[in-house]
This record gives C-alpha cells, structure tokens and sequence, in this order.
C-alpha cells in the first residue's frame, strides 16, 4: 500500500506507524472512559486513520482510507486536519 504524504510524497506503508481512528475524541470525567480505551469499531468503509512517517519526515498525517479495499483518498498533517 502507498500512502501520500503531504511533505514527502508518495511513499511505502512500511515507511509509516499506524495509530488508528483519527475521529475518537477522549471523553472528558469518567463517563465513557472504559468505552473510548476498550470498545471500538470495526466499520466497512471510509475511515480516517492516524499515520505517523517514522521512516521520513516524522509527521503525523490523517489518511482517509476505505477499509473494504484499502483504496486511499487523500493525506493532510494532522496539525491541519480540523480536529
């Protein structure tokens, strides 16, 4: 699989650390805390992913990717994704 870093280009996956879903945001309290570190999803289809390009420029980007076919759609750092 070839991911496009928005710094280095078109690069390997193995170039890359995977962190996962990059749209789980932490909850604030206890209230869900058990759920946000145990329970995920499993969706088919598009996702946005984590990446982190251990072997390049040492940038966390946001890959969306869909997970039926591991087709990419586009890259952007993370620091611009809009969190």
């Amino acid at each position: 699989m070839r991911i496009p870093c928005p710094y280095c280009g078109d690069r390997d996956s193995q170039e890359f650390l995977y962190r996962g879903d990059a749209g789980l945001r932490r909850p604030e309290g206890e209230d869900g805390f058990f759920d946000y570190v145990y329970l995920r999803d499993n969706p088919a289809g598009t996702i946005r992913e984590h990446w982190y390009h251990a072997q390049g420029c040492r940038n966390w980007i946001v890959v969306t990717r869909d997970t039926r076919s591991h087709e990419i759609q586009g890259a952007t750092l993370a620091a611009g994704a809009g969190r």
